[in-house]
């Protein structure tokens, strides 16, 4: 296995973290990329330049001395003129290889002066470069024409010192560097700013997703006003969160509806052992005791796996079918207890339901619970079969619905009066109503029954 070393580690954190950051350091990169290239073009291109102009003042120089050269009579020489003074100044004037004229300040044996001799041998017009302590320049041109030798009559060279070309061109590449430094300075202050500003709906949208909470809070990200990247990213976000906020609001339902579907078989196992350990129990009475707990856990079990199929979105295509009324007279026998209302039920026993018996139960036994709970004397189940769908109805001889609540029935959570000393927590008829509509069934309440509450569940025919 690969270590990073500390030294790696280090370097990898150097750049800065932030977004903002990176891009001005990026848009920094870019610009003085741009900047080094332009100034090295430029630097290339003016010194150029200098350099021609120097040699163009140079030519200029040479013409000028040439015409002082009379070549037609033999032997060469110099004309005078009034003012040749500032022509004579680093001339070197050569008839073949006899010299002419030369610089006070450079004599015969001297580097500048050989290497004027060298240039003017050559017997063309060309140009070379000296460094003799300082940069010099010199430039040859033949004077005359050529003779019988092929060589021209005579040939002047002048030189010209290039220091003040140099200081010129250094002059203008520190400045540009200077500028290149401001330019830099400046695009990174602007980039910086403008970045800053591009992403301040970004900083907005995580304070807000900061200050509350964006899973429990209807807020929306995706305002109005915003670029259409961040407004596309803000659509995004709100649908993840929607999706987040439906599973959690599905977890939350299923946890509800597992703790109150197993209230039931947990107070009976409660009773039951209460019952056992009041006083010493014959073996039949053991056995009676574990049979009740064997019971109960059965349907803690069935209980589970049924709510949890259902979370599971396979409760609709769960095959199998169910003898309703041999299902349902279970169920009534593990809810009846001995000192409460008694719970019968009636039909053909021919009634099937196309739903499992377990999925039968937990859509029947809020009901029934329900019904229990209000009930004077009696809960009544009848099951029936007509036109290919099994209808059980589920009433009791209670108080009743009050009128104002029937629309609230079905709202989870929700409760006629709490303090009515009836334990629940409101989710039963939200349970079976929606474990049967994923059954392809309704659960719908009675509100023609003329004493107590009656619900009626519809199911597909087995």
């Amino acid at each position: 296995m690969t270590r990073r070393s500390p030294t790696a580690s280090a370097g990898s954190r150097r750049g800065p973290r932030t977004l903002r950051g990176r891009l001005s350091l990026a848009a920094l990169a870019c610009a003085a990329s741009v900047m080094v290239l332009l100034t090295v073009v430029c630097n290339v291109v003016v010194r150029h330049h200098l350099q021609q102009q120097a040699d163009d003042e140079l030519h200029t120089r040479v013409a000028a001395v040439a015409a002082t050269v009379d070549t037609r009579h033999t032997p060469v020489r110099v004309l005078e003129t009034s003012d040749d003074a500032p022509l004579d100044t680093n001339v070197w004037i050569y008839a073949g290889p006899r010299l002419l004229e030369h610089p006070a300040s450079a004599p015969a044996g001297a580097p500048l002066s050989r290497a004027a001799v060298r240039l003017a041998a050559h017997g063309d017009k060309r140009c070379a470069a000296l460094d003799a302590g300082a940069p010099i320049r010199l430039c040859a041109a033949p004077v005359g024409h050529t003779g019988a030798t092929g060589r021209p009559a005579a040939a002047v060279v002048a030189a010209l010192d290039l220091a003040p070309y140099r200081t010129s061109a250094a002059t203008l590449l520190w400045a540009s560097l200077a500028l290149d430094g401001a330019v830099l300075a400046g695009a990174y202050v602007l980039t910086w700013l403008a970045v800053g500003r591009a992403l301040r709906p970004v900083t907005v949208m995580t304070d807000q997703a900061t200050r509350r909470s964006a899973v429990a809070s209807p807020h929306r990200l995706a305002g109005t006003g915003r670029p259409a990247e961040l407004a596309r990213l803000g659509a995004s976000l709100d649908e993840l969160l929607d999706r987040i906020r439906a599973v959690l609001r599905h977890e939350q339902q299923l946890t509800r509806e597992l703790s109150h579907e197993l209230r039931t078989p947990l107070a009976r196992i409660t009773a039951e052992l209460d019952w056992w350990r009041a006083r010493p129990r014959s073996a039949a009475e053991t056995s009676a005791t574990h049979a009740v707990l064997a019971d109960a856990a059965d349907s803690m079990r069935s209980i589970c796996d049924t709510l949890l199929d259902d979370a599971r979105a396979t409760a609709r295509a769960a095959p199998g079918t169910a003898d309703a009324v041999a299902t349902l007279r279970r169920l009534a026998d593990r809810l009846t207890l001995p000192d409460g209302p008694a719970v019968t039920v009636t039909g053909p026993d021919a009634a099937v339901a196309g739903v499992p018996a377990p999925l039968l139960e937990r859509i029947v036994g809020p009901l029934a619970d329900n019904a229990l709970r209000y009930a004077r004397t009696q809960v009544g189940i009848r099951v029936g079969r007509a036109d290919g769908v099994t209808r059980v109805e589920v009433g009791d001889d209670g108080p009743g619905v009050p009128p104002a609540f029937v629309a609230e029935l079905f709202r989870p959570g929700s409760r006629a009066d709490p303090e009515d000393g009836h334990g629940g927590a409101g989710l039963g008829l939200a349970l079976a109503r929606r474990l049967a509509r994923a059954a392809g069934g309704e659960v719908a309440h009675d509100a023609g029954c003329p004493s107590g509450a009656r619900f009626v569940v519809t199911l597909p025919g087995g």
